[in-house]
Order: structure tokens, then sequence, then C-alpha cells
């Protein structure tokens, strides 16, 4: 992790911090900084509000966009014959809407990496350390392609 510059471990020490559940500790050791460093960090960018604020997993808020969309819709069709358009303005929001939808679809950041990377080095740790170990030191360097 020494190849990234400050502003990278930062990020991805807000990442692990927020998402993963992790402790300032084990997240100064993954990211490569002391405790002290992690600390400032948590508490100048008030992390621990953060961290409790982040309740919607990305399926959760593609599930309520998809609830949002699909009431639009059935407002829409439980109207009269010949008035089942949507308005400009629930045309307007529903594009909205399928936008994000989209976006949270395609939207493969750090997270996903990291979710998936932890996932798979602990099943692979379980058969073969020094393959796990091997894989860990390829992923991190996928991680700090993927961050620039």
């Amino acid at each position: 992790m020494s190849e990234l510059n400050r502003e990278q471990k930062k990020e991805l020490a807000q990442l692990l911090y927020t998402r993963n559940n992790l402790t300032q500790k084990e997240v100064a050791k993954k990211v490569g900084i002391s405790e002290v460093t992690m600390s400032k960090w948590v508490n100048s960018g008030n992390w621990d509000a953060l961290k409790t604020s982040i309740t919607a997993t990305r399926e959760e808020q593609l599930r309520r966009l998809y609830l949002q969309l699909a009431e639009y819709n059935t407002a829409i069709e439980g109207r009269e014959q010949g008035k089942r358009f949507p308005s400009s303005k629930e045309a307007d929001a529903m594009n909205k809407i399928a936008s994000a939808i989209e976006k949270l679809e395609r939207e493969t950041g750090a997270v996903d990496i990291l979710n998936v990377s932890k996932k798979m080095l602990d099943w692979l740790r379980k058969f073969d350390l020094s393959k796990a170990q091997e894989l860990s030191a390829l992923f991190d360097a996928f991680l700090k392609d993927n961050l620039r």
C-alpha cells in the first residue's frame, strides 16, 4: 500500500472504516498508516457519524428505486382510459429514477473490489495460506490501479 499517495490512503481508509466494520487499528495496519494518523482522520472527518449513516447497501438502494418506479407506474395505470400517460413532472422523476438505477447497476467501486477480494481470500486461506498471501498482494495492486 506504500505506493498510494496520502489522499488515496485516506480514501481507502475511509472506505474500509465506514463500510467494512473494521477497527481503526485494523484499517491503519491494512492501509499502512499510523494509528495516530487514523484517529486524526476519523475525528476530523467525522467518520463515525458517516459510518452510522451508511445503512443502505446498494441492493437496498436499488430495491427502493425500483419500488418508487413501480409506484409511479401503478398510479399511471390506475387512471381512466386515455389518461394513462405520465405528466411531464412524472416523466422527469421516472427518468431520474431510471438513471439512478442504471448508474447503481453498472458502477463497481473500490468497496466492491474490497468485499470480493476479502471473501475470496478468506475462502482461499482455508485451503492454501501461501496462495492467499500471494493473491492478497495481487488484489492490493489491482485496487491501487483502480484508485488512480
